[in-house]
């Protein structure tokens, strides 16, 4: 069992399920150029396939998703406001009232429920005029840009919305730097450019932070870090060393916005690249507003050889990972490990002593409807494997918020752009040719998740709720 007042609940994003891309004022974003999700090509005239134009309809569904929401029980739900929702292009002098005003309804109807919603400021939705135009976050410009859509919404929804995270999966920049933050071109020297924009990102976060504790006292405000320990393939020291410099590529996102300062190993890997961030005299100032917690994703750990013939053999998941041989995979190839979730949770902990917030936890698979419903025992032996984790690092002493699955309905997955690879407890009848009725179906991990709320977790055995 959880503490009390720990908060259950669940997650999406703006651009994987709202849908209406083009409607009220709203242009788009840079997930909207992607072809075949993150890992497919990038189209920045918008001509791709990608279904985020579509979503599961949020924007008109939202009042019948959030009772179906209420019905588990969440206590929280975590979402993002589309950025370009609220600044089309991200350079208007004043904001989109019309955005505005839907995520005022959707605050509104979850508070009507007594659901708290957790905001994700920017959740890969940076405008794609800001890519296009200045490089995204390479530029100054951009951080500017963010500044005024930040402070917009921290002072309009500050009454509404008290948990708050600066960017999604901040450390994706590293894999996907225009996803993570909307760089489109690169200097001859590709690392100066990443690192840049790096720099520049973690700036914006800083100042948000800082912003948001200026305006409400009350407000907690997050970083969100893609997590999952790197493991040495083997007990050869260069593995495990290997091992390190892998976790130590997450750890600077987290240190930077925890700790605030950046961790001594990277001004030599600055040095040994040629890399030379152009900083402002007022820049290291602005990187000691630290957060007041580490929310995180967790999917899969990942193992790290310095061994070629293995490297050849790795799967094709984000990470590129070798395959790690004591762990089952799903479908697309992600290994399947919550004691790796357990590890996470105590490492970060240990790191920081700040509360983890754990936003992003799932299981893609192909589901099938029958009769009106899934049964999806797959799903939900993956979710209770992985809770239990996590209570059981919560025995181990880690302070832990609260759980958001990764998802309580069908989205568009980002990773590969398709409706077929699905994360909800609710069934959303939409195909990747965008077909189908859109109608919601309760899965069988619907009803099961709305026990584990009830009861604040999953017992041992022989405990009683």
């Amino acid at each position: 069992m959880m503490k009390k007042g720990f908060l259950w609940g669940g997650a999406a994003a703006a651009n994987q399920i709202e849908g209406a891309v083009l409607e009220n004022g709203k242009q788009y974003s840079v997930s909207d150029a992607l072809i075949h999700g993150m890992k497919g090509e990038i189209d920045p005239d918008v001509r791709g396939c990608y279904p985020t134009h579509r979503g599961v309809d949020f924007y008109y569904h939202y009042k019948e998703d959030i009772r179906l929401f209420a019905e588990m029980g969440f206590k929280v739900f975590r979402m993002s406001i589309a950025w370009t929702r609220i600044y089309p292009t991200g350079m208007e002098t004043e904001p989109n009232q019309n955005g505005l005003q839907f995520y005022d309804r959707v605050f509104d109807e979850l508070h009507k429920y007594g659901i708290e919603p957790l905001v994700t400021l920017c959740h890969y939705e940076m405008p794609l005029y800001l890519a296009k135009h200045y490089n995204g976050f390479e530029s100054r410009a951009t951080v500017e840009a963010f500044q005024r859509y930040a402070r917009t919404v921290l002072d309009y929804f500050k009454e509404k919305v008290k948990y708050w995270v600066t960017f999604n999966e901040i450390n994706v920049m590293m894999i996907s730097p225009f996803c993570g933050g909307g760089v489109i071109r690169y200097r001859e020297n590709r690392a100066q450019t990443i690192w840049q924009a790096t720099h520049n990102q973690l700036l914006a976060s800083a100042w948000a932070v800082r912003y948001c504790h200026e305006i409400n006292a009350e407000a907690q405000i997050g970083c969100m870090i893609a997590s999952g320990p790197w493991y040495p393939f083997t007990c050869r020291p260069e593995d495990v060393f290997l091992a390190l410099k892998k976790n130590w590529q997450t750890y600077l996102f987290s240190d930077v916005q925890v700790r605030g300062e950046y961790p001594f190993y990277i001004y030599k890997y600055w040095k040994d690249h040629g890399v030379t961030i152009q900083m402002e005299e007022e820049d290291l100032g602005i990187l000691k507003n630290t957060v007041d917690f580490v929310g995180i994703s967790y999917y899969q750990s990942r193992c790290a050889s310095t061994d070629p013939e293995e490297q050849e053999k790795a799967q094709g998941n984000l990470f590129q990972s070798v395959r790690n041989p004591y762990l089952n995979i799903t479908d697309w190839g992600w290994p399947i490990d919550p004691q790796g979730f357990r590890y996470t949770l105590n490492m970060l902990y240990d790191r920081y002593q700040k509360p983890i917030f754990v936003l992003e936890n799932g299981f893609g698979a192909v589901d099938v409807l029958e009769n009106g419903t899934v049964h999806d025992t797959y799903r939900i032996e993956y979710l209770k494997s992985h809770i239990v984790a996590m209570q059981e690092a919560e025995e181990d002493g880690v302070e832990i918020m609260g759980y958001t699955v990764w998802t309580p309905l069908d989205l568009v997955s980002f990773s590969t752009g398709e409706m077929k690879k699905r994360y909800g407890m609710i069934y959303v009848d939409k195909k990747d040719d965008g077909s189908g009725s859109g109608k919601r179906y309760k899965k069988d991990s619907f009803y099961w998740y709305k026990k584990v709320i009830s009861d604040n977790g999953i017992a041992k055995e022989g405990e009683h709720v």
